[in-house]
Formats: structure tokens, sequence, C-alpha cells
């Protein structure tokens, strides 16, 4: 019985372990990170500057501080010139898109209408009750996106916007200075951190935070990165494609298209085809052709490509993707669909690292005994006899006492 007792207490301890390592991953690790983020920020760009670090270290035989701060220097340049060459472009296009929505929604409209005319025979031969639906859902359709964008007040969101910023502005300027600051060090130590947790942190942690450290690198390493290729080469095929065809706000479109290809399950097609449907039934047909062309070539880009990239990173079936894709969604919108595969993947790799063996044998103590408990035996099951010898004793006596009654 005490070992029973003992058992248990172990299961019960292990599973309320699991469950306060989850809820501290949900409701306190996103604000630990959000709150050291400098830091994560300089441990990336240390990332891309340690090889650079290394190669003039190994081949001219610089020490390893002394050119550390010129390479942060020059990664820091570069990053900062691509930002500003391909994000001036962005926020051109982006503010232009913004303030010239209501002429484009007029053009959408016009569009729709030219659409509606040419299906106005089809819509007539349809039943009374489905022409009321379809009329009702484009209507509601239609006022939905015209509040949207009579709602859009883009000087009143810069003016907000600025104002915001110039009152973040001493704390960027400290997070700015810190990533820095960080990115230095940790490139020029780069074993500190290893070495001082290996000396402060207990084996067992550290070797669980190993585990953690290499499912977490093999995830972004296999996906982040390898979509990340992948969506820059569909993004410039998309460009040239709609530039080519005079496609208004090219850049930002295209930008749009290849972050939804970014998720996994939908792809360009998810905008191409139903774009190009519209075209064929407003009587566009070489706009249609063109952007089916676009989407067929980006189709066969990434098929060739994509071997050679993802290979066999990403490690997981559709249907479990599918559901991490919905549950990301309803927990961060589009920013956790993109995040919920990689985590699913480190999840998985962890499991397979046998990092919750203990949390899924105590699972299983606690059902075996569970299942135990509740099974009814012999001696269980002599309640029952006895109360029905009892009953049947009652009513024996109860017959007799009638009988000398009567």
């Amino acid at each position: 019985m005490k070992q029973s007792v003992k058992t248990y207490f172990k299961v019960s301890l292990n599973i309320l372990t699991a469950i306060v390592a989850i809820l501290f991953c949900i409701f306190v690790l996103p604000k630990v990170i959000i709150f050291f983020m400098p830091f994560i920020i300089g441990w990336i760009i240390a990332m891309i500057a340690s090889p650079l670090v290394r190669f003039f270290e190994e081949k001219f035989k610089i020490k390893r501080k002394a050119v550390s701060a010129f390479v942060i220097v020059a990664v820091l340049a570069g990053v900062v010139l691509l930002v500003y060459g391909v994000g001036a472009k962005l926020i051109r296009e982006i503010i232009g898109f913004i303030d010239e929505l209501p002429v484009l929604w007029e053009q959408i409209e016009q569009e729709f209408n030219r659409v509606g005319a040419n299906l106005e025979g089809v819509y007539k031969r349809l039943p009374k009750d489905l022409q009321g639906t379809l009329m009702s859902f484009t209507k509601g359709l239609g006022g939905y996106f015209s509040n949207f964008i009579s709602n859009i007040n883009l000087g009143t969101s810069t003016v907000t916007w600025v104002g915001n910023f110039a009152k973040h502005l001493p704390d960027v300027f400290m997070a700015v200075i810190m990533s820095l600051l960080s990115s230095y060090f940790f490139v020029a130590d780069k074993n500190y951190v290893s070495e001082f947790a290996k000396k402060h942190v207990p084996d067992s942690i550290y070797y669980r935070y190993d585990m953690v450290r290499r499912s977490f690198r093999n995830a972004v390493g296999g996906y982040f990165k390898a979509q990340f290729k992948i969506e820059i080469w569909v993004y410039m095929v998309v460009l040239v494609g709609l530039l080519i065809l005079g496609i208004d706000y090219a850049a930002v479109i295209a930008l749009g298209i290849a972050i939804l290809d970014l998720l996994p399950v939908f792809g360009t097609g998810t905008v191409m085809i139903p774009w190009a449907i519209i075209e064929i039934l407003s009587g566009e047909y070489k706009r249609a052709i063109g952007l089916l062309i676009i989407w067929c070539v980006g189709q066969l880009f990434r098929q060739i490509i994509q071997p050679k990239i993802v290979g066999d990173s990403i490690g997981m079936d559709a249907i479990p993707t599918i559901f991490l894709l919905y549950i990301g969604y309803q927990a961060a919108g589009v920013i956790g669909m993109i995040f919920a595969v990689p985590i699913g993947i480190i999840i998985l790799n962890l499991y397979e690292e046998g990092v919750f063996d203990t949390t899924k044998k105590s699972l299983k103590i606690l059902l075996a005994g569970f299942n135990k408990f509740r099974k009814i035996r012999e001696e269980d099951w002599a309640i029952v006899t006895s109360y029905e010898e009892e009953v049947k004793e009652s009513y024996e006596r109860k017959l007799e006492e009638e009988e000398k009654q009567s």
C-alpha cells in the first residue's frame, strides 16, 4: 500500500511538472523573449557574423576580438543597405497602395460589374431563392469592403504612428545599443555562454537544454532557412511576371502572394487562380492567361528548387500540418500559422529525443491505476449477491408472516 501511494505521488508530481512547464511556455516564455529581444537580435547578428570572423581568424591569423567589431559593423552596414534599398521601395508602394485603395476599389467594383453582366444569363436561370441568397451575399460583401475602405485614413494613421515612434524612441535607441554590444561580445567571447552554462547549470538541466537547442536549430535551419530561400525566388518570379503584365503596385502584391505561399498547404494558386478566373469572366483573356502562366512557372520553379533546398527537413505529414495551422491561426492569427509548423517540428524532435518519456510513463501508470481501480472483482460483486440474498430473505419472512396471519 505504501509503495502504491509513493508511486502515485511521483506520478502526480511528474504530471504537475509537465503542466507547469506548458503554462510557463504559453504565458511566461513569450514575455521573457520580448523582454530580452535586444540580446536575441544580437545573437542573430552574431550568428551571421561568426563565419566571417572565423574566416579572418583562420586565414589571416587576426585575433577574434580585433576583427569582431569590424565584421559586425560590416554586416550591419550590409543589412541596413539591403533593408533600405528594398524597404524604401516597398514602403513607397505600400503608402501609394493604401492611398489609392478607394480608386482601386472602384476598379474592382467595375470588374465585378463586368463579371455580373457576363453571368447575367446564367443568373436568370437559377432558382429565385438562390438568386436572392447570391444577391444578399454580394451586397453584404460589397458593403463590408466599402466600409473598410472608407474607414481608412492614411494621414491620421501616419501621425499616430510617428507619435508612438517618437514616444518610444529612447527605448528603441537603448535596444539598438544593447543589440550591437551583445552581438559583439557574443562573437568575441563565443564560448562564454556555453562554458558558463556547463559550470553553473546542473547536468540534467543542461542536457535537456542542449536537446531543445539542437531541436530548435534543426527546425529553424530545416524550415525557416529553406522556406525563406524558396520564397525569395517565388517573389522574384511573381514580381517579374506582374511587371510584365503591367500590374500596378506589383512589388506589394508579389510580397503578399509570397507571404501566403510561405504558409504550408496554401500557395500562389490561392490568389493567382481566383484572380485569373475573375479576369476570364470579365473578358480580360490576355491578363488571365498571363496570370496562369505566372502561376505555372512559379509552381514549376518551386518543384525544381524545393527538393534541393528543403529535402526532408519538414518531416511532418499533411494532416498534422493542417491541424497545426488551424491551432496557430486560432492562437495568434497569421503569425501563429507561420510559426505553428516549426513549433510542431521542435515538439516532434523533442518527443523523439525522449524529453516527454517521464510524462508519458506517468500518464500510462495513472491510466493503468485508474482502470485497475474501476475494474469490478468478485469481492466487489459480493455486495450485490449479499444484498439480493437479504432481499430474498426479507421477502420470504414477509410471506411467512402473511401466511400466519391468514
